[in-house]
């Protein structure tokens, strides 16, 4: 009798505990503690040095091509191809990175249109640099506003 009650609920004990299992929140917790965490540092290190010598912060042509060429472009490079090399296992997770590397594909060449802007002196390149910036930002805004909603929806907390 115990042998019967026994082959009967451990089967449905084991059909319960996969239904806790929530494979988008298992790939939303691997993408952004671990996945991320190198492709973050390199972001950060580009757009500091980015924003060190733009806006308020500029100072002349050359110090802004210094830094473009120095450590903008290659740490954001590297940026691209970290984010290329995410492993991700979810379709909902994956169309939301897609829209990530969709707007630093398009940060990255605002910022050699705007090295090659300072190389030929010419101020077209730069407003259509400015242009691409922009563009590059509504991408970015839309992948952090579905990454906190898709979060949201799977119990992950975001910090």
């Amino acid at each position: 009798m115990k042998k019967g009650l026994l082959a009967i609920v451990f089967p449905i004990l084991l059909l319960l505990s996969g239904c806790f299992n929530d494979p988008v929140q298992d790939d939303l917790l691997n993408y952004v503690n671990k996945e991320m965490k190198s492709a973050g540092k390199l972001e950060a290190a580009a757009i500091s040095a980015y924003e060190g010598v733009s806006g308020a912060n500029y100072q002349d042509d050359q110090t802004m091509y210094e830094a473009l060429t120095k450590e903008v472009i290659p740490n954001y490079n590297e940026f691209i191809k970290e984010l290329d090399s995410v492993k991700i296992e979810t379709d909902e997770l994956r169309k939301i990175h897609e829209i990530y590397i969709e707007g630093a594909d398009i940060q990255f060449k605002a910022f050699v249109t705007i090295k090659q802007a300072l190389e030929e002196q010419d101020p077209a390149l730069i407003q259509k640099a400015n242009d691409m910036l922009a563009d590059a930002r509504e991408h970015i805004r839309d992948y952090k506003s579905k990454l906190n909603k898709l979060a949201k929806e799977h119990k992950v907390n975001l910090t």
